[in-house]
């Protein structure tokens, strides 16, 4: 979504790193640069404005002035400042003291409410609550069907006594009362006790008055503890237009972005934010229904300046990998124990489990500068691996080093690809092993301080380098030289010379007949026996 916002503050910020002191005119090229960046985002022109002249006002000050590195303080306000537009602290939900807890969902048709509606009914049934769909979009065609999907997807119920426009067209009329439906579900909640009410509410796809009256008395029906406004991250310019008439209208309380996996500029989303001062409180990150996630201003700045997001990483992660199975393979490591194929597939599939791999490395930081290697990765390639691996016997998991060409062979038909991706793995699976073994005696990770190197995985002087090899030492040039040590050597080959002198530990030789010698037999200089008492 902020891909082309990110690589244009990156780039403006690579031309600041070279510089040891800042001008004013450096900072105010500086600032022409993030403001035409923010231009053509999409943001909003009064946000724009502001956020321009709070970061020139900064990076003249003596913040930046007295700093060590100018550069990187400019990053650092920049940043700041990107999370004061997106709202500063993240917000979660309010509950209400006395159940259930009312949530409106509002905004144009086309937006996203009917499936957001079952995300946010799946997220809160994952954190231990019960809550009930409300189906009150009686308007646009087969809305209450797809409502009624999409909750049966997530797990939870739906109340949808009427059936709405079935007819498969958009109708002006009002069909039904969405007003009562609306009462109808919360009662309807209150009485089987769930905690949580989600009402799903008519959109249009433009602001008119029908829609406003509708949406407002909804509103003033359910008493609502959060009235949460979804709109489009693809908006564009007119998504400030679209927020103000909502406010105006419903007054909502939070703010939902949808469709944050597109190619958008994205401007929507620092926009809304700084115009109607309501916190965004979750992103809509793709299609399913587990791509929904909390929205935190901090991280979402780091993601736009290319310093990653760790952090939701870690939590997407923790969701994903089994604790049970975490725990056998940590053992596994500790004991020494090799690390299998079989082991190569869980954690394949648990990765799997995490989502889009392009989306997991795009967390990473720096990884801005490879986007292109990224998004030509092949996400079909994980699913290769595990046809590979599904294709090998048991055995053949536990010691790769059976699979010979023939089973190679068997390994690639059956898994529908060729021998060489079947080597390919195989190598790639070597090179993992060894690093298992390395951490397991506690040589660490490659190419770290301290820690030992994985083969394989050096810079480019040192691919293919071998250990040196011991020099044999050859015949002489001078002719004497080589003549002795011709007949050395063939003095070695008879067995009449020793290997290496014999004697004792001061270089005495020994007696005849290999005896020990003895203070008797040694030949001393003459005076030196009154030392030895003779």
């Amino acid at each position: 979504m902020f891909n082309t916002l990110s690589d244009r503050l990156t780039s403006t910020f690579k031309n600041l790193r070279s510089k040891g002191r800042l001008s004013e005119a450096d900072i105010d090229a500086t600032i022409r640069e993030i403001r035409r960046a923010l231009l053509d985002a999409d943001v909003a022109v009064p946000v724009v404005r502001e956020f321009a002249a709070t970061v020139r006002e900064r990076a003249l000050s003596a913040e930046v002035s007295g700093a060590l590195n100018p550069a990187q303080q400019v990053v650092k306000i920049v940043n700041e400042e990107l999370v004061g537009i997106l709202g500063g602290e993240s917000r979660g939900l309010r509950f209400s003291k006395n159940p259930p807890t009312v949530i409106m969902l509002a905004g144009l048709q086309g937006a996203g409410k009917t499936t957001l509606a079952g995300k946010l009914a799946l997220h809160l049934r994952e954190q231990g609550h019960t809550p009930l769909l409300v189906a009150a979009d009686l308007q646009r065609p087969n809305a209450v069907t797809q409502l009624t999907v999409v909750a049966e997807r997530a797990g939870v119920p739906v109340f949808a006594p009427h059936p709405g426009n079935q007819s498969g067209v958009e109708v002006d009329d009002v069909i039904g009362d969405p007003v009562a439906v609306a009462r109808e579900g919360v009662e309807t909640a209150r009485q089987r006790q769930h905690d949580v009410v989600i009402v799903d509410t008519a959109g249009r796809l433009g602001l008119d008055a029908v829609l406003m009256q509708q949406a407002s008395d909804i509103r003033d029906a359910v008493q609502p503890d959060e009235v949460l406004f979804v709109i489009d991250a693809m908006i564009g310019q007119d998504a400030v237009a679209t927020a103000k008439a909502f406010e105006e209208g419903v007054d909502f309380t939070g703010v939902v972005l949808t469709k944050l996996d597109g190619d958008a500029r994205g401007g929507a989303a620092l926009s809304v934010r700084g115009v109607t001062g309501r916190p965004i409180l979750f992103a809509s990150t793709g299609e399913k229904l587990t791509d929904f996630e909390a929205f935190h201003p901090d991280r979402m700045a780091s993601r736009i300046l290319d310093m990653g997001d760790v952090l939701t990483l870690i939590e997407q992660a923790e969701k994903a990998f089994d604790a049970e199975q975490a725990a056998k393979m940590a053992e596994k490591v500790a004991t020494g124990q090799d690390f299998t194929l079989a082991d190569f597939l869980v954690q394949m599939q648990q990765m799997k489990n995490m989502g889009s791999m392009k989306k997991m490395l795009g967390m990473l930081p720096g990884m801005g500068q490879m986007r292109e290697a990224i998004e030509n990765f092949d996400e079909r390639e994980v699913d290769r691996i595990e046809a590979i691996i599904r294709s090998m016997t048991p055995a053949e998991r536990e010691n790769p080093k059976i699979i010979n060409g023939s089973r190679r062979a068997r390994i690639a038909r059956g898994s529908g690809v060729t021998t060489s991706d079947v080597n390919q793995l195989l190598e790639r699976f070597a090179g993992a092993q060894k690093m298992m073994r390395q951490m397991s005696r506690g040589g660490g990770m490659p190419g770290m301080p301290g820690m030992g190197n994985l083969p394989g995985m050096g810079g480019k002087k040192a691919r293919g380098r071998q250990a040196p090899q011991r020099k044999v030492k050859g015949k002489s040039g001078n002719p004497a030289k080589r003549a002795a040590q011709e007949r050395a050597a063939a003095a070695r080959a008879a067995g009449e010379a020793p290997t290496a002198p014999q004697g004792s530990a001061f270089g005495v030789p020994p007696t005849t007949g290999g005896a020990p010698s003895t203070p008797d037999d040694l030949q001393l200089p003459p005076g030196f026996e009154k030392l030895l008492g003779r």
